[in-house]
């Protein structure tokens, strides 16, 4: 249950919401293109970042591009 502490832990990295034009999902909601977020947790397909709500989110990769 580590995903759990994740909001707690120390910052990976910084990426910048590039665009929320999503194919299948709504994010638009969550993220903010221009907007700069913080990485909690990384997987080759996802980014696990702090949304607009506050709360740790998983999104694609491809709305975000490296600070």
């Amino acid at each position: 249950m580590i995903h759990l502490k994740w909001s707690e832990s120390e910052t990976i990295k910084k990426v910048t919401c590039v665009h929320t034009k999503a194919e299948k999902y709504i994010v638009d909601h969550k993220l903010t293109p221009g907007n700069m977020y913080e990485v909690k947790n990384e997987t080759e397909e996802f980014y696990f970042i702090i949304d607009n709500s506050g709360k740790v989110g998983g999104y694609y990769k491809d709305y975000f591009k490296e600070a």
